[in-house]
């Protein structure tokens, strides 16, 4: 079974939702019917603006009503975060869509404290996990790549795709590419990262790298530093062919979340 995703590498206009989604509707029509995932990058209507007054929208606001009419549109899934107010609180929730209008949110877990994301936005403290056209997939945001065990999560195969959407800063970009590749290997699952280009409103400099590797780590989209937009496609039947010979999974160490 395969599975087209689509990596959306791009700039991003400083707050200023109507200019991304303009730039990002030009970008995404040619794909209707190409393509089974489009994923965005974190914070793709604002980029990653996370001071006390940045703009948040309502948790069912205009960006997911976007999301919806272009994932009904191209018919695949849409994927990126959204600064978001949800009642007194503002989290940096990614929306999975679908083309049936579904959206199941996922709220980033892991806030990055060295640009003061934890001081004003509230940590999500559960996963996700979607299933969509025979595969599973678990969406995380930027920082999460770093923390292995909740990319793990649990003993055995839980996913077949980790997807991350980031707004990972051009001066740890190793970190950003070795990682991704990391979590594929000690998974076993595919990954794709979707990161940023261009400074941000603060002037912090970001050089894309966005990727998509297998199960074994090996690259199967590399962007590099210019703004693009790449289509893979997945192969699960090599993957679970590979899980059947090399079952690693079976001698890992068990946990809790706590």
């Amino acid at each position: 079974m395969k599975l087209r995703v689509t990596l959306v590498q791009q700039p991003l206009h400083w707050e200023d939702p109507a200019a991304n989604l303009a730039a990002f509707e030009r970008l995404l029509a040619p794909l209707a019917g190409q393509t089974d995932l489009v994923v965005l990058p974190e914070m793709f209507t604002t980029g990653f603006d996370v001071a006390a007054g940045a703009p948040a929208e309502a948790a069912n606001g205009p960006t997911l009503a976007w999301m919806r009419d272009w994932s009904r549109r191209l018919d695949a899934a849409v994927v990126g975060s959204v600064m978001t107010r949800d009642g007194a609180h503002r989290v940096n929730r990614l929306w999975f869509v679908t083309p049936d209008g579904g959206a199941q949110p996922y709220d980033k877990r892991h806030l990055f404290r060295m640009a003061g994301e934890h001081e004003h936005f509230t940590a999500g403290g559960a996963p996700l996990l979607v299933e969509f056209r025979g595969w599973k997939i678990a969406p995380l945001i930027c920082y999460d790549l770093r923390f292995p065990v909740w990319s793990r999560r649990r003993p055995g195969y839980d996913y077949d795709l980790l997807l991350y959407v980031a707004n990972w800063p051009a001066r740890r970009a190793y970190a950003w590419r070795q990682l991704l590749i990391a979590r594929a290997i000690e998974n076993q699952a595919c990954v794709v990262g979707v990161n940023r280009v261009g400074a941000d409103g603060a002037g912090v400099p970001h050089a894309g790298d966005s990727a998509a590797h297998d199960h074994l780590g090996a690259p199967l989209a590399v962007l590099g530093d210019d703004a693009g937009l790449r289509t893979v496609e997945l192969d699960r039947e090599a993957l679970s062919q590979f899980r059947e010979r090399f079952p690693a999974h079976l001698d890992a160490d068990r946990f809790e979340l706590l």
